[in-house]
């Protein structure tokens, strides 16, 4: 018998001829999951930005648009059902039951995917609609600040988020400093935006985070530093209830790499399967302990992500010492090929991780933890 595929998802994302970021991180992973995957390129560069140089072509809004009509034309973005019964019914839905949306360069063109988006969800209300908000990182935006109120406007949309803590401040408009303004920044994106399902892919953990995470999410290496490790933060609610939490403390790996949230993102698209619970993968440490399919999927994302991460410094620290010199600004600025060069060795090793993606290679699981009492105010 033919082997049955996971489901179809259409992929808005980056391309790079060259290595591994947006759709190039992403669309692997999710086929060694099992996924058909319909790709629409928001941009068409050499190779990503931090080679310095880099260059080719970023889609229209209009070019995005007559795509989209022509997907929906030739009854590749909606399929027809029948329904049987006294009458013959016929009606059309989306053909898409997943998609995920990286980055999108520009607002006009962020307008044109969240209008697709809209569409695809009021045609199937069940679609798991995956955005990945690429706003910046560290303090610093990558798109314009037009983009911003679009991007809020397409949290109505989603099912999961899942930015990183610099783009959850500029969504909800929220510095998080404390326990006080993270619980502060959730409630604006679900109760304000009604997003069921976010994942702060990304966290620095400073002394506060880590006094308040749960015992068992912070690291276990006492002689590390805060500096050694990121939080990742899930939380889902529904209509009935305020969310559940959950935390993971996971050690950084020294380097610069580029695609790791685009990786995470499809990871955590790839695993998330809606239900009311799921047992947990780790059932022998946690016992009879359920998780939520967010929390699920999240722990599975991070588990191979960090493998794929280890897999790809492990490979870099194996080359010529030419090939993996440390940053430097200025030098990088003389000798652009020394900055080349290291962003060459550093490309995410998906094929040689496949093994990792699908599950067939052991590695460490990094279980969500219940974060008991968030919501309880001092």
């Amino acid at each position: 018998m033919p082997q049955q595929t996971a489901g179809r998802i259409l992929s808005i994302q980056s391309h790079v001829t060259f290595g591994y970021v947006g759709g190039k991180a992403a669309v692997f992973p999710l086929q060694c999951l099992g996924y058909d995957v319909d790709v629409v390129n928001t941009v068409n560069f050499s190779n990503h930005s931090g080679y310095g140089r880099f260059g080719g072509a970023r889609a229209t809004a209009a070019e995005l648009a007559k795509l989209f009509e022509l997907m929906e034309q030739n009854g590749l973005l909606l399929c027809e059902r029948l329904l049987t019964g006294r009458h013959m019914i016929y009606w059309w839905m989306s053909r898409y039951a997943h998609s995920i949306v990286g980055y999108v360069p520009g607002a006009e063109a962020l307008a044109a995917v969240k209008d697709l988006a809209s569409k695809m969800k009021q045609k199937n209300p069940e679609l798991i609609y995956l955005l990945d908000p690429v706003l910046g990182d560290a303090g610093r935006l990558y798109v314009s600040p037009e983009c911003i109120p679009i991007y809020r406007e397409a949290l109505q949309y989603s099912s999961v988020i899942t930015p990183n803590w610099f783009e959850v401040e500029v969504l909800t408009d929220t510095r998080i400093t404390d326990l006080a303004s993270l619980r502060k920044a959730l409630r604006v994106l679900h109760e304000d935006y009604h997003v069921p399902n976010v994942v702060i892919s990304s966290i620095p953990l400073k002394a506060w985070l880590r006094a308040a995470l749960p015992p068992a999410a912070q690291p276990t290496d006492t002689d590390s530093t805060d500096a050694d490790f990121l939080a990742c933060i899930s939380s889902s609610t529904d209509a009935a209830s305020t969310s559940t939490v959950h935390a993971r403390c996971v050690p950084c790996l020294p380097g610069y790499f580029s695609g790791v949230g685009d990786l995470f993102s499809a990871l955590v698209l790839g695993h998330f399967q809606p239900a009311p619970s799921v047992p947990s993968s780790a059932s022998a440490e946690a016992g009879a302990e359920q998780e939520t399919p967010l929390a699920h999927a999240v722990a599975h994302a991070l588990s191979k992500t960090h493998a794929l991460l280890t897999l790809t410094h492990e490979h870099a620290a194996g080359l010529p010492e030419a090939d993996r010199l440390p940053t430097d600004e200025e030098l990088d600025a003389r000798e652009p090929e020394r900055k080349v060069r290291r962003m060459r060795g550093r490309e995410l090793r998906l094929i040689q991780g496949q093994d990792v993606l699908r599950g067939a290679a052991g590695t460490e699981y990094f279980r969500m933890v219940p974060w008991g009492g968030f919501w309880d105010e001092p």
